[in-house]
């Protein structure tokens, strides 16, 4: 009787184990998702090799349908689940989320014992960590020869819009888009200039929404003004 109460009971765990399997992973075939690694690593190692970028990190393509992407701080994995690829519609908006994960883990090797205290930094400071990762990720997009513009359609596109960033890791989503903005009117003007993005709705959208926060730049602009400019 034991035995088969025993049976039943690793039946039923390995039923609810499939449906849970089930409500966050989607199937694919081998030849699909082969496909959609070697997607993600070949602009993953272009990322890295453009930039000179000698700290070894590994991409890997999640079959998860929840939208997210993180650098594994221990193991230097840079991971993507394919809930957020499926929604990115470009090799320079998969360059814009690999680029953000790979300074995560370029700071993952900084400090004592090869980097083991280092997450430490970001947790005592993560706005200031996600800032940086914005704006180094503009520069390693630019380096391998993708459009930096494009990490405000993903911000746009995807980032929640919280009330407060207070206890939140990541700062106001509408405030690291005018971060971005600003560090490419700055750096990379001519991608402003010249933008194939101008009639893409996530960037009419950006242009919407953050018109009081262009408006506070401009006059920061005009002002010659070098005072950070606190932006919604």
């Amino acid at each position: 009787m034991k035995k088969l109460l025993y049976i039943l009971t690793a039946i039923c765990l390995f039923i609810n184990n499939l449906a849970c399997s089930a409500s966050t992973s989607i199937l694919f075939d081998s030849n699909q998702m082969n496909k959609n690694q070697s997607y993600v690593s070949t602009v993953g190692f272009h990322l890295l090799n453009s930039n000179g970028i000698e700290k070894r990190a590994v991409f890997f393509l999640d079959n998860s349908n929840k939208i997210n992407a993180y650098s594994a701080n221990s193991s230097r994995e840079i991971v993507i689940t394919w809930g957020m690829l499926s929604l990115l519609s470009s090799p320079d908006e998969l360059a814009a989320v690999l680029s953000h994960e790979i300074s995560h883990t370029v700071d993952s090797y900084n400090g004592i014992f090869r980097g083991f205290f280092s997450h430490f930094n970001y947790v005592l400071s993560p706005h200031k960590y996600e800032y940086k990762a914005d704006k180094r990720a503009v520069d390693y997009m630019v380096n391998a020869g993708y459009n930096p513009v494009a990490m405000i359609i993903v911000m746009n596109k995807i980032f929640p819009q919280g009330r407060y960033d207070f206890w939140s890791h990541h700062p106001l989503s509408t405030r690291r888009m005018m971060e971005v903005y600003e560090y490419i009117y700055k750096k990379y003007p001519e991608y402003l200039v010249n933008n194939p993005y101008k009639k893409n709705i996530y960037y009419q959208n950006f242009l919407l929404t953050s018109k009081e926060n262009r408006e506070k730049f401009q006059e920061k602009i005009k002002s010659d003004s070098k005072k950070k400019v606190k932006y919604k």
